[in-house]
């Protein structure tokens, strides 16, 4: 049975998101898909989906869509409130919405982006073989305002059994383990040294581009920028003024400021869930 949901409340950043437009940055495409890759896999699974299944991932203040049919739905990520026609009901495992029902995620209590998911998927158009939303190029559907409609793909309307399941808390310290590169030489021996043991924090000015930090300049070695080169997720560039910037899934796929290392994208999960403020420390893989 396919349906439809209608946004309610859009919240501060709600998109909708999968695994993601992976394999065209040879054509300048971003990744885009959920930041918090773990979330969307398990709400999808606890919803009854594919992994790769779109979903909606909500920033800070959270969500409320009203479905046409009965479906069931998955509200996992950033803990928070959850309710169905202002009754509560369970975060981080599957429930019932009956049709016509208003599904309220709440702002989150931890961490920054919550995941909701229901059963059948969503179903905007595809671009580039994904429906990611992506903020850098405008790929995908726009960032969701109110009254919106979506349409919903088929799925079952009553929860499986219970599938009891660990969820990722929120880090109250982002350890980001780091591989020097390609460009470290373009930094001083004791900004590498303050790279990997200072301790920086989450800036607010944080997005789905990039992870910013706040605390001590990298220093360079040499003057003047780089021709631009290829960017990967995971990527930390270090703009001018010394601080370092975590690339995140719709980052740019070049750019001229020299990358002093690289992230693995395993470690990245948490990086969706750090809150402005969070200490940042990051670690040398060698």
């Amino acid at each position: 049975m396919t349906g439809a949901i209608e946004v309610v409340r859009a919240g501060a950043l709600t998109t909708v998101q999968d695994a993601g437009r992976i394999g065209w940055a040879h054509l300048g495409v971003p990744r885009a898909g959920a930041l918090d890759a773990p979330s969307r896999r398990l709400a999808n699974r606890l919803a009854g989906n594919p992994a790769d299944a779109a979903l909606l991932e909500t920033t800070a203040t959270g969500c409320a869509v009203r479905p046409d049919r009965p479906v069931v739905a998955v509200v996992g990520g950033a803990p928070c409130r959850v309710t169905v026609d202002g009754r509560p009901v369970a975060w981080g495992t599957a429930v019932h919405v009956p049709a016509g029902a208003v599904l309220d995620a709440g702002p989150a209590v931890q961490g920054l982006r919550s995941y909701l998911a229901f059963g059948g998927g969503l179903l905007p158009e595809p671009v580039l073989g994904s429906r990611s939303a992506d903020l850098l190029s405008g790929l995908g559907p726009a960032p969701l305002r109110d009254g919106d409609v979506l349409p919903l793909g088929h799925g079952a309307s009553r929860p499986a059994a219970p599938d009891a399941v660990p969820w990722p808390g929120a880090p109250a310290e982002l350890v980001l383990p780091v591989r020097l590169g390609p460009r470290h030489t373009w930094f001083t021996g004791q900004a590498l040294r303050t790279l990997t043991t200072a301790t920086y924090r989450v800036s607010p000015h944080s997005n789905r581009i990039g992870l910013r930090t706040e605390g001590p300049a990298l220093t360079r070695a040499h003057e003047g920028e780089l021709p631009s080169e290829g960017m990967v997720l995971g990527a930390i560039q270090v703009p001018p003024d010394g601080r370092p910037v975590v690339f995140l899934n719709d980052h740019p796929t070049t750019g001229g400021y020299p990358v002093v290392g690289v992230v693995d994208e395993t470690a990245l999960a948490g990086a969706a869930q750090a809150v402005p403020g969070t200490r940042v420390r990051f670690v040398s893989e060698g």
